[in-house]
């Protein structure tokens, strides 16, 4: 068995379904920038990768694979979000770093993703039940 789902647990119904959209509200002074993210470990990678001397094709591709390693501070970002300018924050949102509503959710593919990732889970766990 992969998971260790304990009896006392219950699986079901976990989350609650409600959808709340979230107010973004200014508190205090902008943030900076750079406190948006955590950019250490990408950093490192991709120095390592431009000390390694390798062609341009692979140097390229392993420096795009570093960027998997940025850590996004969400409750700073939203900060800013609050503080920042129509364009900005339009931008924001066209780049999922904020979702400002549900119907915005929709239309950039989000809810499709989260409603396959629940089918899988459930097919997962419909896959354990029948190995027990």
């Amino acid at each position: 068995m992969m998971f260790d789902l304990s009896e006392d647990e219950p699986t079901k119904n976990k989350y609650s379904s409600g959808i709340e959209v979230p107010i973004y509200e200014p508190k205090g002074k902008p943030p900076h920038v750079f406190s948006l993210v955590d950019r250490t470990k990408t950093a490192k990678l991709t120095r390592e990768i431009n000390e390694a001397n390798l062609p341009e094709e692979i140097s390229s591709f392993l420096i795009a694979g570093a960027q998997r390693h940025l850590v996004f501070n969400y409750e700073t970002i939203a900060n800013y979000y609050a503080h920042a300018t129509a364009e900005v924050q339009q931008l924001m949102e066209d780049s999922a770093l904020v979702v400002v509503d549900f119907n915005s959710a929709i239309e950039y593919g989000y809810v499709k993703m989260c409603q396959e990732i629940k089918t899988h889970y459930v097919k997962m766990e419909g896959e354990l039940d029948a190995e027990e």
